[in-house]
């Protein structure tokens, strides 16, 4: 038998081969796909008759295995197999078998996405309100979704999912996370009950992504992710001066360098199309290690101390649907006066990469880029205060403000706010290549969901959208309601307008506004539906004691 080494390392023995935790569809095109597998001990991989060597990271074995040949337009059944031995499905299981849908060029796409959903049990009292119990999170958006695929044809499932940031939360662990906590070290010495390094990520994941229900969604719905601020720490590279207090944190550093190590090992390589992957210098050198651990910590360390060492931002292609998934914290540019959300090579590669010539261009990106407006002018005004525009005792006034109030949304880089309303005014103008009849930036983080329209003009080819939908779980307090309904009121936005001038922010370019009445703060879970040049936005959401998914707002894009 095996002998478990730290949180969950296996010392490779004789014994056969286990699922530590997947499969998990990734990538999946016309003829391709990706399945990512964790195993607990090194192995050989196979699916569909096609194989891959696990690689290893401080004694953690994963593997990714590339599918080639596949027809488009089906779907295939798979099973796993480790050293020849089929380990999923394991045994009976409750669920249909898992699948890989390829696309064909003319199917109709549907997208489910959202983001920030905290791992707790799904029982009281964390299946409360949290006006109820402060431990309530409610019910499982994501959840509820797969368990309703359980009663449906594959074809009724979505063909992607796109999760958008605080895919595991390092600052807010279960019960049973803070439990091996305590087992492992001293828990009164920073960072306490938080996730400290790599081997607690490693926990986290499985934590997050072993529950069978969710293990079987991910079996058989291909996920596109990109990481944000509760993937690392909350308000993880906000600003400079937050940068430079972490920094000196003696726990910082491997907090950091776990965090960057398991995004790349268990969200990172999955986004990757095959010929993406193979082209990945550190991931072939990772591969052909013993243990990868000493290169990809160095990884780590470079990713985090220069906005140019390491791209996140990935594409990928679903037929005329292009998804243009941007990284918008890892690569963020902190200095004084030329802040932005990415670097300049990553700019280009952005400019390059979310262009026309498609039926709908989507734009995920965690962070949304149109705010309500209140919103938009308070976080426009502060960044401009930091920056100095009242002065050095206003600066360092406005810099608490920032970080006491999360105001780090693109529109508190008013730089990258105007260049990406510049790139879509471009694209749906036709600019850029044949317009598509829609640009839709998909984000969550703000903890409630809602729809707004850009104004490009009339006579433009595209609708441009901003569609939210945040938390699968973890829901807001009435509190916390409160705040975010008055930065949706006219009196907020004249109120942030006012001071925003007084700061010497220019009005922002077009006008946006949303195209309901209210935001919603439930757990919940929205689609895009694309047919040819049509388009449709659904949200649906959850409720506290109740099975299943309600609809609460459809409307047409295009």
């Amino acid at each position: 038998m095996g002998r478990r080494v730290g949180l969950g390392s296996w010392e490779a023995t004789d014994r056969l081969a286990e699922l530590t935790l997947g499969p998990m569809l990734r990538h999946v095109g016309p003829t391709e796909a990706t399945v990512w597998v964790e195993t607990d001990t090194a192995c050989e991989v196979e699916v569909l008759g096609h194989e891959a060597r696990t690689f290893t990271v401080e004694g953690h074995h994963f593997a990714i295995v590339c599918l080639t040949g596949l027809e488009p337009g089906t779907t295939t059944p798979y099973e796993v197999a480790l050293d020849g031995e089929r380990r999923w499905p394991a045994g009976e299981s409750r669920f249909p078998p898992s699948v890989i849908r390829t696309p064909a060029e003319d199917d109709p796409l549907e997208l489910a996405f959202g983001s920030c959903r905290v791992c707790v049990p799904h029982v009281e009292p964390f299946s409360l309100r949290k006006d109820d119990d402060a431990s309530g999170r409610e019910v499982d958006a994501l959840r509820a979704l797969a368990l309703r695929m359980v009663d449906l044809p594959p074809a009724e499932w979505p063909h992607a999912l796109v999760l958008l940031g605080d895919q595991v939360y390092a600052d807010e662990v279960s019960p049973q996370a803070r439990a091996l906590i305590r087992r492992r070290r001293d828990s009164d010495q920073p960072p306490g009950e938080e996730v400290a390094d790599f081997e607690e990520y490693t926990y986290l994941y499985r934590e997050s992504w072993g529950e069978p229900t969710m293990r079987w969604l991910l079996s058989t719905v291909p996920s596109a992710m990109v990481w944000d601020d509760h993937d690392v720490h909350d308000d993880w590279n906000t600003s400079r001066p937050w940068v430079e207090t972490m920094r000196a944190k003696p726990w910082w550093g491997p907090r950091i360098e776990g965090a960057v190590m398991s995004y790349w090992c268990y969200q990172h390589l999955g986004n990757l199309a095959p010929e993406d992957l193979g082209a990945d210098e550190v991931y072939d050198a990772v591969c052909a290690a013993d243990d990868g651990g000493t290169i990809l910590r160095e990884f780590a360390r470079r990713a985090d101390r220069e906005s140019d060492g390491a791209r996140w931002s990935f594409r990928r292609d679903f037929g005329r649907v292009r998804l243009v998934m941007i990284d918008s914290r890892a690569g963020r540019v902190l200095d004084p006066g030329r802040r932005s959300m990415v670097d300049e090579d990553e700019w280009r590669w952005i400019e390059e990469t979310a262009t026309g010539g498609c039926d709908h261009l989507v734009l995920g990106t965690s962070l949304p880029w149109l705010l309500a407006s209140g919103m938009h002018e308070l976080e426009a005004w502060n960044e401009a205060v930091c920056d100095g525009a009242w002065g050095r005792r206003a600066a360092r006034v406005g810099e608490k403000i920032r970080q006491a109030l999360d105001l780090e949304h693109w529109a508190a880089f008013q730089s990258s706010f105007r260049r990406m309303c510049r790139l879509a005014d471009d694209v749906a103008w036709g600019r850029r290549g044949a317009a598509p009849a829609t640009i839709v930036a998909l984000s969550g983080d703000v903890h409630h969901a809602y729809l707004s329209e850009l104004h490009v003009g009339d006579g433009a080819t595209s609708r441009v959208y901003q569609a939210v939908c945040s938390p699968f779980r973890n829901p807001l307090d009435e509190r916390e309601r409160r705040m975010i309904r008055f930065g949706w009121s006219r009196p907020a936005q004249w109120l942030g307008r006012a001071l925003s001038r007084s700061a010497g922010v220019e009005a922002a370019p077009f006008a946006w506004s949303p195209v309901h009445d209210a935001p919603w703060f439930d757990n919940q879970v929205a689609t895009l539906r694309f047919e040819g040049r049509q388009a449709h936005f659904r949200l649906e959401r959850t409720r506290p004691g109740q099975a299943g998914l309600e609809c609460v707002f459809e409307h047409a894009l295009a």
